[in-house]
């Protein structure tokens, strides 16, 4: 009953324009948590990420499983890809990845702008999310979903195209130089 409660006023996130300011903080949707949430939703809400852990975990969430998979699959598949454009090695843990999958991670890593290409995999993700969208939305997983989605949301605000572009630079640096990089946190 709580979740009902809950779900029915928070503000929706469809709809939400890159110039519109966000309804609700993620700040204020972790109170809510707290709030209306019981103890073991509270502990997977505390420890919910747009970042898979590496060693798969298992959740109490299937929503958040799903996620976390997706979420690894392009991680690697964007490894696997940059890793071929510069004829190096790669590792993707002998994954067998969907041609669309591969379609997504080629069109991204062949982008000329990498904010562009961040903006285009945050679409891929939203969709990815629209997805895995629970049928009942007074549910744990919508709670989930509102978090995940909110997140997404919230980094792509973050972006900054100097700042960004910085980052890049020193990464491919990186990269050229032969240092190893995790395709996954």
């Amino acid at each position: 009953m709580a979740e009902y409660y809950f779900m029915s006023q928070l503000p929706s996130l469809d709809g939400v324009s890159e110039n519109m300011a966000l309804p609700i903080t993620e700040e204020r949707f972790f109170e809510l948590c707290q709030r209306f949430l019981g103890e073991k939703a509270q502990q997977e809400m505390s420890k919910l990420t747009l970042t898979p852990p590496k060693a798969y975990e298992k959740s109490t969430s299937e929503l958040v499983d799903a996620w976390y998979r997706s979420e690894r699959d392009l991680r690697l598949a964007l490894a696997k890809v940059r890793a071929d454009k510069m004829k190096k090695t790669f590792d993707a843990e002998n994954k067998q990845f969907s041609v669309d999958l591969m379609k997504v991670a080629r069109t991204a890593v062949e982008m000329e702008s990498p904010l562009e290409a961040e903006k285009f995999l945050n679409q891929y993700r939203l969709d990815v999310l629209e997805m895995l969208r629970p049928m009942n939305s007074f549910s744990e997983e919508a709670v989930f979903y509102y978090g995940l989605k909110l997140k997404l949301i919230s980094r792509m605000r973050q972006f900054n195209a100097d700042i960004g572009e910085a980052a890049y630079k020193n990464i491919y640096n990186s990269i050229m130089n032969g240092e190893r990089l995790e395709a996954i946190q």
